[in-house]
């Protein structure tokens, strides 16, 4: 039975023309190779699977090729390409810097620089994760990676470039790997499948494609996973989601027609189904989040064209944002935010996630706008009133109101910003004060019709706000007795209800001095979180009972007073204290050879 290889190993490129998504790498190394500019140090960096391994071996493959192309790629027909594919080659060497890290390691390999290759123009030296090389390792470096033998060359590959020292980022020539496009990696699978004898759906290797992330090596590992799991060599995009256990985008679509819909029913209905499949609920939320962000995307052509994915999908989620308002996507995403944040901290996860949809499916009753009340005409024809109804209806309506003869006015007095301000916060015991009567239209000096109306709202505002303010009650006598019984009754209020912040806020001593309560506090800072925390509320509940809303709180800082008596914190301040009072302690001391510190 012939040994299975992976696809990763069977099909990694062995030539710089079969690199896949990497052409400005590609096309530099052979340029460099053509014109023999080749660096001393190289420093191959960027995220897994992405071929710095790969291009590394081509590298060091091809430099010492005996018969190598014009375009700069390797023969792969003699003794020395033989040789690097078999594993025998001598001017080759590979280190693994995650399990070779030390400083002598680095010493072992300097002194293999010293001799030149038997065969060969160059020795390459690979050294792969070399960012786990410890400081003391790459300070051994150094001197080697700057100044090395015309013979030899460092290859250097890295996924975390930030964790090299800025020393050895300066003596290399750094080359940046992208991440794969998902179109060239499909394409790649779909040739991999043809030499196969695989039948594959499209679809299924955009999946494929897609879940990888940009990493050739986890699409191939996926690739051979989908194939072993067929029976027939078929790779179809149903069976690719069931094994890969990924959510179909069909459910976040039928969910957001749901949500828009407002169909709470289908809504939880739907989530039933896919927590039965096994998926996490931080998995789904995180799923519908990103579902939302491309919808969003989708509605402007220019961020459509950014979305990676197939023509078709990205007419589906066209069609799909053409139905969701930008405000909505927006406070969905939201939503969906925090509940990812919360969602592990919950302790109830599942009801976390339904009170989150619920939130998304009855948001576009928020946005929608109010609708006008419907009334009939004269003839009991329906018509919708306008909710703010033009100016020119208002004017009607003034210039035909009969003109009665009204009283003259009486002055209402206004009350201080003080005083206004505290008696708008007890609305039970706010009394309506008569409104200013409407001017009289008269023949002579009729004002214009739009000044009128604007008169008649600016009135009716300032009447409101005189009901709203004056109380029109007569403030009552009160003694230290009443009202320390109200401070009393207000704090273990808040003791019942446990809010032990107000109550340690309210059980402090009061002094009355006419109608103001002084109460004393330590510093600045409890006054201001008196203040914040229950003044207004205190004050109003105080004027409310004892029908005074004369009353007012002073909070006034203590004054402590300096105590001359010392503290004695340290041994030596306790032996001086002490000796001072029995002086036979320092003849002891002397005498026993002691110390006070023990």
């Amino acid at each position: 039975m012939e040994n299975f290889i992976v696809s990763a190993r069977k099909y990694r490129p062995t030539q710089f023309d079969s690199v896949v998504g990497q052409s400005h790498i590609t096309t530099t190394l052979k340029n460099a190779i053509k014109s023999n500019h080749l660096a001393q140090a190289f420093l191959f960096c960027g995220p897994r699977g992405v071929g710095k391994t790969t291009c590394a071996r081509i590298l060091a493959k091809t430099i010492n090729c005996e018969n190598q192309s014009p375009d700069g790629e390797a023969c792969g027909t003699c003794s020395s390409c033989q040789s690097f594919q078999e594993n025998t080659s001598l001017t080759i060497h590979e280190l693994d810097a995650a399990s070779n890290n030390s400083v002598d390691d680095i010493r072992s390999l300097i002194d293999q620089v010293r001799y030149p290759p038997q065969n060969g123009r160059y020795k390459v030296y690979i050294i792969d994760e070399v960012h786990m090389l410890s400081a003391q390792a790459f300070n051994a470096f150094l001197k080697t990676l700057e100044e090395p033998p015309s013979y030899a060359i460092f290859i250097l590959a890295t996924t975390e470039k930030h964790k090299i020292l800025p020393t050895i980022l300066s003596r290399c020539q750094i080359f940046d790997f992208n991440r794969i496009k998902w179109q060239d990696m499909a394409m790649h699978l779909a040739s991999i499948a043809e030499k196969e004898h695989i039948s594959a759906e499209p679809a299924a290797l955009e999946l494929i494609s897609i879940k990888a992330d940009g990493g050739l090596r986890d699409a191939l590992s996926m690739f051979d996973l989908n194939v072993t799991f067929s029976t027939d060599n078929t790779l179809r995009h149903k069976a690719v989601l069931d094994n890969l256990h990924i959510l179909d985008s069909d459910y976040y679509f039928s969910l957001t027609d749901h949500l828009v819909d407002q169909n709470h029913t289908a809504v939880l209905l739907l989530i039933e189904e896919i927590m039965r499949k096994g998926f996490d609920g931080m998995q789904f939320i995180s799923g519908l989040m990103e579902h939302l962000r491309l919808l969003l995307y989708a509605k402007d052509p220019k961020t459509l064209a950014l979305m990676e994915m197939s023509d078709e999908t990205k007419a589906k989620f066209k069609k799909q944002a053409e139905l969701t308002s930008t405000s909505f996507l927006l406070s969905a995403m939201n939503i969906c935010a925090q509940c990812e944040v919360n969602y592990k901290s919950a302790k109830n996860p599942r009801l976390h996630l339904d009170l989150s949809l619920l939130k998304i499916n009855y948001l576009n009753s928020v946005f929608k706008p109010k609708q006008a009340p419907v009334v009939e005409d004269s003839a009991g024809k329906k018509l919708e009133a306008s909710a703010n109804p033009p100016v020119e209806n208002n004017v009607a309506q003034v210039l035909n109101t009969p003109v009665k003869q009204e009283a003259p006015e009486q002055e209402v007095p206004t009350p201080s910003v003080e005083m206004k301000e505290e008696k708008m916060e007890s609305p039970e015991n706010i009394q309506a004060s008569p409104a200013p009567s409407r001017p009289s239209i008269q023949s002579t000096g009729l004002r214009s019709a739009k000044k009128l109306v604007e008169t008649k709202q600016a009135e009716q505002k300032e009447a409101t706000l005189l009901t709203s303010s004056a109380t029109g009650a007569e403030n009552k006598s009160f003694q230290i007795e009443d009202i320390s019984r109200e401070w009393v009754r207000i704090a273990k209020a808040y003791e019942a209800n446990q809010d032990i912040n107000k109550f340690v806020m309210m059980n402090r001593p009061i002094e009355l001095i006419g109608t103001v309560l002084h109460l004393k506090v330590e510093n600045e800072l409890q006054i201001q979180q008196f203040n914040e925390a229950i003044r207004m509320e205190v004050l109003n509940q105080l004027r409310s009972s004892l029908h005074n809303f004369d009353i007012d709180i002073e909070l006034d800082i203590l004054i402590q007073e300096k105590s001359d008596k010392k503290v004695l914190y340290t041994q030596s301040d306790k032996y001086e204290y002490l000796s001072e009072k029995h002086p036979i302690l320092v003849e002891m001391k002397q005498r026993m050879g002691l110390d006070y510190e023990f």
